[in-house]
């Protein structure tokens, strides 16, 4: 289920009517991320690591409520429970986008993911793109351990949905790191509430054992 936001009773009533007329309301942050722990424990359970990283980020998002905040004909709607979407690198290193359900259970999210996944890199999944803005936008950047991020737009297509970017892992003293966007709509939250949601990931990923149980 969902509900629409009361925004006259908002206490961020004043800074959303701020906001959503801006040309570009967006804001976005880029911090490092501790996975020492994340590898450790998807290595013993031989589990992808991109899997386990979609699953703590969608999750922290669900537990975070403005991450479930969308725009839908002027007004804000509360989503019960928001989903995934991620890019897929093919073969012939072009991509395509895959999308799957939020689990709250760890193994129900990484097989459904996963089968996802596969589905699109054996081109028997949808490949276009959805309209659906019950979801958090993820891709990943390998290749690149990023310190900036901006994303692709289009007007009328995901205008509210956040977007997480997960990047190039490296190790720094036996600490193993890995840069991560966050790109918000400004009117839906604010810096306070991303750093809450980062929080929430972190914790996840210092003790991903006791996050699963």
């Amino acid at each position: 289920m969902s509900h629409y936001l009361d925004i006259e009773k908002w206490p961020r009533r004043e800074l959303y009517n701020f906001f959503i007329g801006y040309t570009n309301p967006y804001f976005n942050v880029c911090c490092e991320l501790d996975i020492s722990k994340l590898k450790d424990f998807v290595t013993r359970r031989q589990i992808k690591i991109s899997l386990a990283l979609h699953y703590f980020a969608l999750r922290a998002a669900n537990e975070t409520e403005p991450f479930r905040y969308r725009l839908q004909d002027d007004r804000v709607i509360v989503y019960d429970v928001i989903n995934g979407g991620t890019t897929v690198l093919l073969p012939n290193e072009s991509f395509a986008y895959a999308y799957f359900d939020y689990q709250r259970s760890f193994e129900d999210f990484i097989r459904e993911m996963g089968a996802a996944v596969e589905a699109i890199r054996a081109g028997t999944g949808k490949l276009k793109p959805t309209m659906r803005d019950d979801v958090i936008y993820h891709t990943t950047l390998p290749w690149i351990s990023f310190t900036s991020f901006a994303h692709a737009r289009t007007p009328g297509r995901g205008e509210s949905v956040p977007r997480f970017v997960f990047g190039k892992f490296r190790n720094e003293n036996n600490r193993w790191l890995m840069p991560f966007s966050v790109e918000v709509h400004h009117a839906l939250m604010d810096g306070i509430h991303v750093g809450k949601f980062l929080d929430r990931l972190q914790g996840s990923l210092t003790d991903p054992v006791a996050a699963t149980e």
